[in-house]
């Protein structure tokens, strides 16, 4: 024990003296060292330096016994290590809780692998990239309900009340009036085009917006078809529009999608909304138009209908015909799509498999 006598030697004080500072010392070199992975050793460390039994107490308990020349200095020192091993305490104190996991929050379900992180859908790719290139030149993304009326989807669409495309058949209905054909009907829509309606009954001319979404159809699943898929549907209305307006901007589609080469031709076709009506081929992109098995050795694949908004169509959303023109076109994503990256099989689109997936990371 360290302690005061007056009949010691001054040599024996210093002796004494000495041999505490060294302590201290060693002390101190400990505390600097020590380190605590769990709170058990945390807990450990607060027990051997900072509880009333531990090495530090110790030492003060000592101090008492000091010459009371020597009392500050050593008394400095004494501070000075309960102060470090405190502060010390307390980082790893706070490092630990840094890492303790919140199980109320963990995902305790979760691989402990680290995870991939995921790639865009090529679906999503292909629309994004058709969206972009119509924005060039003036056209805005607008979005309506899944869930539609028969006004909506069919009546103000110039659909006939006996037209095959209302048959339980083609659509998804949620609601129906029996017996008779209401346009109070509930359906999952069959086409993007209901949001054209939406849009001429709340806007004025000029009107220049793309439809993109999601649409549903009674279909058997095959590797050709699906009962839901996705399509792009444009709707341009102003003064003076012209079937040449039409083919000029879906040449710049063409081009701008499948490549300079590109070319277009309009076969007649019959749509209820628009007259006249399209449908547009593009020059084979696998085979330059040579003929191939994908083309079935014409040349030529279609990819999406068109035709100038029937007047009756203007007028049952309330723009007068008289004054006002426009040019409709709808394209499927899956279709494009298709052609992009050659998928042969529709229903890969939907399955989610990764190994499907993972091909367009790079995309």
């Amino acid at each position: 024990m360290f302690f005061y006598n007056k009949f010691l030697t001054f040599a024996e004080v210093s002796f004494i003296l000495k041999i505490m500072k060294e302590q201290i010392q060693e002390i101190l070199q400990q505390i600097e060292k020590i380190n605590a992975t769990n709170s058990e050793e945390l807990e450990a460390i607060r027990l051997k330096y900072l509880s009333k039994k531990g090495v530090i107490s110790d030492l003060f308990s000592r101090f008492r016994e000091v010459a009371p020349d020597q009392k500050k200095e050593i008394g400095e020192q004494l501070n000075k290590l309960k102060n470090t091993a405190s502060e010390r305490f307390n980082e790893l104190q706070n490092k630990l809780n840094a890492l303790k996991i919140d199980y109320n929050k963990a995902d305790l379900t979760r691989t402990p692998d680290p995870i991939k992180l995921g790639t865009r859908h090529p679906l999503s790719l292909v629309e994004e990239r058709i969206i972009d290139i119509f924005s060039r030149i003036g056209f805005t993304v607008a979005d309506g309900p899944e869930i539609e009326d028969d006004k909506h989807v069919f009546s103000l669409l110039n659909f006939a009340p006996e037209h095959p495309a209302r048959d339980m058949q083609d659509t998804f209905y949620i609601e129906k009036q029996p017996d008779k054909q209401s346009e109070h009907d509930i359906l999952l829509r069959t086409h993007t085009s209901s949001v054209q309606t939406r849009v001429m009954l709340t806007q004025k001319p000029p009107i220049r917006v793309l439809c993109p979404g999601r649409v549903y159809r009674n279909e058997a699943i095959s590797a050709r078809a699906h009962c839901f898929f996705h399509q792009i549907e444009g709707l341009y209305v102003d003064k003076n529009v012209s079937f040449a307006d039409l083919r000029q901007v879906l040449l710049y589609f063409a081009k701008e999608l499948f490549g300079e080469k590109t070319e277009i031709r309009l076969r007649p076709s019959y749509f209820p909304f628009t007259e006249p009506s399209a449908e547009m081929d593009i020059t084979c992109h696998l085979c330059g138009g040579k003929g191939c098995s994908f083309c079935k050795n014409t040349g030529w694949v279609e990819i999406l209908g068109c035709g100038m908004v029937d007047p009756n169509v203007l007028e049952l959303c309330g723009i007068d015909s008289q004054q006002y023109s426009g040019y409709a076109f709808g394209l499927g994503v899956e279709r494009i799509t298709n052609l992009t990256y050659k998928v042969k099989d529709l229903r890969l689109f939907s399955e989610n498999d990764v190994r499907f997936l993972n091909q367009f990371i790079s995309c």
